[in-house]
């Protein structure tokens, strides 16, 4: 008997089209598992059971009367604790907002439902998607499903954890400095940072606002891909919000990648700050491998260095991240994590010049890195630099001093950047490597990573809880 929570998107929306499955069997196998096996993990804050059922229902109601929304109609979803949900609890992970219940959806958990998903609850994660998991929080930490012993990465940790642990179809987080990638790659999912402004923000708790992108993670890129065609569009209320044409991402997903040219950013992961792990460096090179056997064009070139994305972001990311929360952490300072705490307070030492001077390099670095890609169509490099942390406390609170991170740079420029499982390590633990295209061009993403993944058995290995 087939595993229906191991169904991708694609495959289960194909069964429900064909009338061979329901949305109701559907959500509640998903239901049973969570209740099975999430107390290992803790990936979810709430279960939206009744919501749930309710949603399915109407979404065999409308198939069997002969209405079919698309590809995620019936299809079971969770969404990272930050994106705001009518009627129920959106805590971000944190004490301030522990009992908050919002009157109406964020625009893009509108979009979801508008094309028929259901949604089955709220997943951890970072208290407010910048600090840590720590004793002090509400709710517990987020384990990794490969490993508990290990993190799963963050800040949209229960989100990759859900997704690999099979706890939900897709799940929803948001990237400021990696926050979507860093858990896809930790967990052995696939995740997108769409391109800033593709898609609304508007209901999601901020972070840093020149930053702050919202995007799907799911077990497969064809499957990220059909959750970006739902959630991509201009809102008004947004105000980087762009005026974009429409793109069939899950067309693209299923295109041939031959002559497809590719910027390999090796100096990145290979620089003055430390080589990957022995196991990534060799992931890496085996994942360049299968794409020039699948046709692709892979091309060392050189990009401006990694540290100096890393340095731009985290000066935007701290300062602006202590504005939105400057009152609070004045006068009710206690609330937050000690964690989440010290990195809000750590953006008062920043000044006026030198938060406009990242704001200026951002754009020299923007303009540096479209001139480095001319001619090629992606960029690709390490996601992550070995294993990830071990759960230990205290938990240092300033990490990103130490080597910089291999996903700020797409954050720096606003390019569209997926994660991509190329393996795993000899401790079990996944391998990943990152897809950057053009500003809009995440077709070219997701032609390239689901090609990978068509070549490649890494899909069919799954955690054992």
């Amino acid at each position: 008997m087939i595993d229906l929570t191991t169904l991708s998107i694609a495959e289960a929306g194909r069964l429900m089209a064909f009338g061979e499955l329901t949305a109701t069997a559907l959500t509640e196998a998903f239901l049973a598992r969570i209740a099975a096996v999430d107390h290992k993990i803790a990936s979810y804050i709430t279960v939206m059971t009744d919501e749930a059922r309710a949603a399915a229902r109407q979404a065999d109601m409308e198939m069997n009367g002969g209405l079919r929304r698309g590809p995620l109609h019936g299809i079971p979803l969770a969404l990272k604790d930050i994106y705001e949900t009518a009627g129920v609890k959106t805590t971000g992970h944190s004490h301030f907002k522990v009992d908050y219940v919002p009157a109406i959806d964020a625009a893009s958990v509108r979009r979801l439902k508008e094309a028929g998903a259901v949604i089955l609850g709220k997943l951890g994660t970072h208290e407010f998607a910048n600090g840590a998991m720590t004793p002090d929080q509400p709710f517990p930490p987020v384990l990794n499903p490969w490993n508990p012993k290990y993190q799963p990465g963050g800040s949209s940790s229960g989100s990759g954890a859900a997704v690999a642990a099979a706890l939900c179809m897709g799940a929803m987080g948001s990237d400021t400095g990696g926050s979507i990638r860093n858990p896809a790659g930790y967990c052995a999912t696939t995740g997108i940072k769409p391109t800033y402004g593709l898609v609304s923000r508007c209901g999601i708790f901020p972070l840093a606002f020149s930053l702050d992108t919202a995007g799907p993670l799911a077990w497969t890129t064809e499957d990220c891909a059909l959750i970006l065609g739902a959630l991509a569009g201009y809102d008004p209320n947004d105000q980087a919000s762009a005026r974009t044409a429409m793109v069939d991402y899950g067309a693209a997903a299923r295109r041939p990648i031959k002559g497809m040219r590719i910027a390999l950013a090796r100096a990145w992961y290979e620089g003055p700050d430390g080589k990957l792990s022995p196991d990534m460096a060799k992931g890496m090179e085996n994942a360049v491998r299968v794409f020039r056997d699948l046709g692709a064009i892979v091309e060392e070139v050189a990009f401006p260095d990694v540290r100096d994305y890393h340095i731009c972001g985290r000066v935007i990311i701290t300062t602006e991240a202590h504005a939105i929360h400057r009152r609070d952490v004045i006068e009710r300072p206690e609330k937050f994590g000690y964690t989440t705490r010290r990195r809000f307070q750590l953006g008062a030492f920043i000044s006026a010049e030198q938060y406009i001077s990242a704001l200026r390099f951002r754009r020299k670095l923007h303009q540096d890195t479209r001139e480095a890609m001319r001619g090629y169509d992606l960029v690709m490099t390490a996601n992550h630099w070995g294993a990830p942390e071990i759960f230990e406390e205290p938990q240092q609170i300033f990490h990103f001093l130490g080597k910089p991170s291999l996903t700020m740079p797409f954050n720096v420029t606003g390019q569209p950047a997926a994660t991509v499982c190329c393996g795993f390590g000899a401790d079990g633990l996944p391998l990943a490597f990152q897809l950057a295209g053009r500003a809009f061009d995440e077709a070219s993403v997701f032609s390239a990573g689901a090609a990978y993944e068509r070549a490649t058995p890494w899909r069919q290995r799954r955690p054992a809880l």
